[in-house]
C-alpha cells in the first residue's frame, strides 16, 4: 500500500510539472501577458473566470474525464533520441488512431466553413477526444467510425457526481433512471439532442460514432460566436465543455502537445489512458472504465442477489442473509419541484428577414405555488416551417433558469423564409405543459429608395437609353440587400395604369414589356435595371419602383424627337442649265487669262 501511494504521489507530482509546462508554453505561443502559476493555472488580463454553469449545461454534465497528461519531452523526438519506455510513450502519446484523426481533420474542414470566425484547430478536438474517452479507447471503431463497444461515462445520480435523471428515455445511453455522458466525446443525451450532427452522411445523428461527435463538438465549441484563436474565447469554449479548471488545464496540455507534432497510426493500437478524475471520489469502489457498465453504488444493490452469509451462532446453522439496508432517499431536485413555466414577458416576436430579433424568448419556472425555480433547464425549440436559428445556428437551446427562475434564451436570427412559427419552452427532465411563443418573420423591406447618378435617363425616340437606371435602397439608414423591387412604366404620377407606350424593357423574346417583377436588391441594397428602349413617342415618361415596406421613387425619362430628315432636292423648282455661251469656260488656249 505504501509503494502504490508513494507512486501516486510522485505521479501526481510529474503531472502536475507537466501541466505546468504545457500551459506555459500555450500561453507564450498564443496569449501575450498570459502567467501561470505554481499550479499550472493560466489567466490573462482579459479571460474571464469560469462560468457559473450548472453541471447539465456542459456538454458532458461535469462527468469524470481522464487525468493523464501528455510527457514533457517533444512529440516528436530526434533520430538520435534513445530508445526504450520514455521514446516508447512519445511515440505512442502522441500517435492517434486514423479513423479518429481523419474524424477531427473533417469536422476543422466543416467549421472553417460554416462558421470561419471560430476558428477551431483539430487540435483541440484531439485534445478533448484525448481527455473524455482516450481518443475512443485507443481507436477501437468501425470503419465507419462507429466505436465497437458504447463508451459510457457513470450515471449521473448525484452520488459523486452530479445529478441529472433520464431525459431521453434511455434512447442513447439505455438508462431510463439517469442520464450518462455517451460516446468518444462524451455527450449527455440532453445536450446530444440539438448539438448532435451528421458528420459522415449516412443520415444518422449517432454520438457513438466519432465523425458525427466530433463534428458536434465542433459545433459547440462554435456556438457563441467565440473565436478560438483568442486565449479568452478559447478558455470559455472549454470549460462549457467541462466546468472544471482542472479540465481546461488537463485540455490545454494536450493541445500544446498536439500543435507541437502528432502522427497516425492504425486504428485500435492507441495508448489507454490510465488515471480518471473520480479515482478518490467514493473510496473503495473501483470506477468504471467508459465502455462498460458502472459500478454499483455504495449501499444500493447491484441487481443480483447477496450471497447468503455463513450460518450464525444460535440460528441453528440455518443460512441468513443480512438485511439490507434501503438507500437514503434522494432529495428532490429544483427540476422535481418545478410544477409549470410561465412566460415571463416576453414582446413581440418580429422580424424582417435576415434581422435579428429585437426581443428575445422569457420563460419563469415556477412551483404549484408559484414560487420560482431556480438551476432548472429549460429548452427552447424552433417548431414549423422556418429557417430561423438562435444565434449560433441552432434550432434548439437549453438554458438554465436564473435565481428569479427565468430562462432568456439565446437571440432568434431570421431567415429567408417569411411566416409564422412558433419558440416553445419546456423543462428538461420533467414533463410539465410548456409555453408556445408565436413568431413571425417578414419579408425584407426598404423604406427609402434613391437614383444613383445625378442625371435623369433620356434618349431619340426610336433608340435606346445609353445607361440603365441604378437605385439604391435603404432601411432606416442603412442599406437593404435582398429586398424584392417593381418596376412598372406608368401612365401617369396620378395614374400607376401601365402605359401603353413609350419607354420599355425587353422580355427574354425581345418582346416590349412595361413591368418587371421578381427584382431584387444586391447585399449592398443596390439594383441595375436592365437596359430601357423608346418607342417613336417622344415626350416626358415616369418609371415607377416600389418595394415592400413602402419606398417608392419615380425616376423622370425624357425622350427627344428624332431629328427631321434633310429635305430631298425638287428637279421642278431647279434653274434651266444656261445656254449663254459667255457664260460658258473658253476652251481657247489664246484666251488663258496671263499669269
Amino acid at each position: 500500500m505504501a509503494a502504490h501511494i508513494g507512486r501516486r504521489l510522485r505521479k501526481g507530482a510529474a503531472t502536475t510539472a507537466v501541466a505546468a509546462a504545457a500551459v506555459a508554453a500555450l500561453s507564450a505561443s498564443q496569449a501575450p501577458g498570459a502567467t501561470v502559476d505554481d499550479q499550472g493555472r493560466q489567466s490573462t488580463g482579459d479571460a474571464t473566470s469560469a462560468p457559473d454553469t450548472a453541471a447539465d449545461d456542459s456538454a458532458t454534465g461535469n462527468s469524470p474525464y481522464y487525468t493523464d497528461l501528455p510527457p514533457l519531452n517533444s512529440p516528436n523526438p530526434s533520430p538520435s533520441a534513445g530508445s526504450g519506455d520514455a521514446g516508447d510513450q512519445r511515440a505512442g502519446e502522441a500517435g492517434i488512431p486514423a479513423t479518429v484523426l481523419d474524424a477531427y481533420k473533417q469536422a476543422e474542414a466543416t467549421l472553417r466553413e460554416k462558421k470561419p470566425g471560430c476558428n477551431l484547430p483539430w487540435q483541440l478536438l484531439a485534445a478533448i477526444g484525448k481527455v473524455e474517452s482516450g481518443q475512443a479507447r485507443g481507436g477501437r471503431v468501425t470503419a465507419d467510425g462507429t466505436t465497437v463497444t458504447p463508451i459510457l461515462g457513470p450515471q449521473l445520480d448525484g452520488n459523486g457526481f452530479a445529478l441529472i435523471r433520464d431525459t431521453d428515455n434511455g434512447a442513447y445511453d439505455g438508462n431510463r433512471m439517469y442520464d450518462q455522458a455517451v460516446g468518444p466525446m462524451q455527450f449527455i443525451p440532453s445536450t446530444w439532442d440539438w448539438a448532435g450532427r451528421d458528420g459522415n452522411g449516412d443520415g444518422r445523428k449517432d454520438p457513438n460514432n466519432i465523425y458525427d461527435a466530433a463534428l458536434a463538438a465542433g459545433h459547440y465549441l462554435c456556438r457563441f460566436d467565440w473565436d478560438l484563436s483568442q486565449q479568452g474565447d478559447l478558455r470559455k469554449a472549454i470549460l462549457s465543455y467541462n466546468n472544471s479548471t482542472d479540465y481546461l488545464n488537463t485540455v490545454l496540455s494536450w493541445l500544446e502537445f498536439y500543435r507541437r507534432g502528432t502522427h497516425e497510426i492504425p486504428d485500435g493500437t492507441g495508448a489507454l489512458p490510465v488515471d480518471r478524475s473520480d479515482d478518490t471520489a467514493r473510496p473503495g469502489v473501483t470506477p468504471s472504465a467508459p465502455g462498460t457498465t458502472p459500478p454499483a453504488r455504495p449501499g444500493k444493490p447491484s441487481g443480483s442477489r447477496p450471497s447468503p452469509s455463513p450460518a450464525a451462532p444460535g440460528n441453528g446453522g440455518s443460512p441468513s442473509t443480512p438485511p439490507v439496508t434501503p438507500p437514503p432517499a434522494t432529495p428532490p431536485t429544483p427540476t422535481d419541484t418545478v410544477h409549470h413555466l410561465e412566460d415571463a414577458g416576453t414582446g413581440t416576436l418580429t422580424a424582417m428577414a435576415g434581422h435579428t430579433f429585437a426581443e428575445r424568448v422569457s420563460t419563469r419556472a415556477e412551483t404549484e405555488a408559484g414560487k420560482a425555480v431556480a438551476k432548472v433547464r429549460i429548452r427552447f425549440t424552433l417548431v414549423g416551417d422556418t429557417d430561423t436559428t438562435f444565434t449560433g445556428g441552432e434550432t434548439v437551446a437549453t438554458v438554465t433558469t436564473d435565481a428569479s427562475g427565468v430562462a432568456v434564451a439565446p437571440a432568434l436570427q431570421a431567415g429567408e423564409r417569411t411566416g409564422a412559427f412558433a419558440v416553445q419552452a419546456a423543462v428538461v427532465g420533467r414533463s410539465v405543459k410548456g409555453v408556445p411563443y408565436k413568431a413571425t418573420v417578414t419579408a425584407r423591406a426598404a423604406d427609402a429608395l434613391a437614383l444613383v447618378g445625378e442625371k435623369e435617363p433620356t434618349c431619340v425616340a426610336g433608340g435606346e437609353f445609353a445607361k440603365p437606371v441604378q437605385v439604391k435602397a435603404t432601411y432606416r439608414g442603412e442599406a437593404a440587400g435582398k429586398v424584392a423591387v417593381t418596376a412598372t412604366l406608368v401612365t401617369s404620377a396620378d395614374d400607376p395604369a401601365e402605359n401603353d407606350k413609350g419607354p420599355y424593357f425587353k422580355d427574354a423574346d425581345g418582346k416590349a414589356v412595361r413591368s418587371l417583377t421578381g427584382l431584387r436588391t444586391d447585399a449592398d441594397g443596390q439594383l441595375t435595371l436592365p437596359k430601357l428602349y423608346a418607342d417613336d413617342t417622344a415626350g416626358t415618361f415616369l418609371l415607377r419602383l416600389t418595394t415592400a415596406g413602402g419606398a417608392t421613387l419615380d425616376v423622370k425619362l425624357t425622350v427627344e424627337p428624332a431629328a427631321a430628315p434633310s429635305p430631298e432636292p425638287d428637279p421642278s423648282t431647279d434653274p434651266a442649265p444656261s445656254t449663254d455661251p459667255s457664260t460658258e469656260p473658253s476652251t481657247d488656249p489664246s484666251e488663258t487669262p496671263a499669269a
